[in-house]
């Protein structure tokens, strides 16, 4: 491929940079390393803004055919040394392939919701791995959205898109800048909401998952924040048989998700 060889000076590769620092990101982009990554965004269809090839790096022919298919779709392609693609990327092998990429968006008024649906609502989670590992359980229990609150992570962190394994990109996701019309939401899609909470909660096992199905989860350091409580929302919990009096919140919700999801089903 002729493409524009630039370097570590190039505005296109100080983007990446400060993508990758999470310092600067006013188009919403993330950035796509190695072929999984970029398998993901070329299999999901999404807006590929810039890829970069480094074809000393590309070792397969696999990822070979991945660069022509990314040169065809991105805006605009250049090529970069191994140098310049070390400096951009934190994977030790990126198989030659890096792409900035636009992350997707969904409307409120467009999700599409079944009579059982299963909703998991994140409100001021704040460590970007946490975040990732929600999606990734959201869909490995075929969830059918997340909704923000109190967000206090960008969607675009890598680290988001590293332990979402690619999630993050795949399952719908809305954000709500206030709480009440989250909850507005929820309550005129005929959500059952539960508050993830040990404090004068149902036990995980007895609590009624029919129907649709919200299950909220708060902050590593506070919990569910305040202006989820008066409205009614039971809280749901599991029980620490040991010292400790709280679980990770990836880890509760893992519990929580796969409990809904089994009673929903039958399992």
């Amino acid at each position: 491929m002729d493409l524009q060889q630039i370097g570590v000076g190039h505005p296109a590769v100080r983007d990446v940079l400060d993508i990758q620092r999470n310092t600067a990101n006013r188009f919403r982009l993330f950035v796509a390393e190695g072929l999984w990554e970029n398998n993901v965004v070329l299999d999901t269809k999404l807006d590929v803004d810039t890829f970069f090839w480094c074809p000393e790096l590309t070792y397969s022919s696999e990822a070979q055919k991945r660069a022509d298919e990314l040169v065809a779709v991105a805006r605009r392609s250049f090529r970069v040394s191994e140098k310049t693609m070390d400096r951009m990327t934190e994977k030790g092998k990126p198989d030659g392939l890096v792409s900035t990429v636009r992350l997707p968006t969904w409307e409120p008024d467009a999700i599409e919701l079944g009579n059982s649906a299963l909703v998991l609502v994140t409100d001021g989670v704040e460590i970007p791995g946490n975040l990732g590992t929600l999606l990734r359980t959201l869909d490995a229990v075929n969830g059918d959205l997340l909704i923000m609150t109190n967000r206090r992570t960008r969607m675009s962190h890598p680290k988001v898109l590293r332990a979402s394994q690619g999630m993050s990109v795949r399952v719908p996701h809305l954000e709500f800048e206030d709480t009440a019309d989250a909850v507005a939401w929820l309550k005129s899609h005929r959500f059952t909401v539960y508050l993830a909470d040990t404090d004068n909660s149902v036990n995980y096992r007895t609590a009624n998952f029919g129907g649709r199905t919200a299950i909220v989860v708060g902050s590593e350091r506070y919990g569910v924040s305040k202006p989820w409580y008066g409205h009614g929302f039971k809280c749901v919990g599991v029980p620490m048989l040991g010292y400790a009096d709280s679980l990770n919140v990836a880890v509760s919700a893992s519990v929580l998700l796969y409990e809904a999801r089994a009673r929903k089903e039958n399992w």
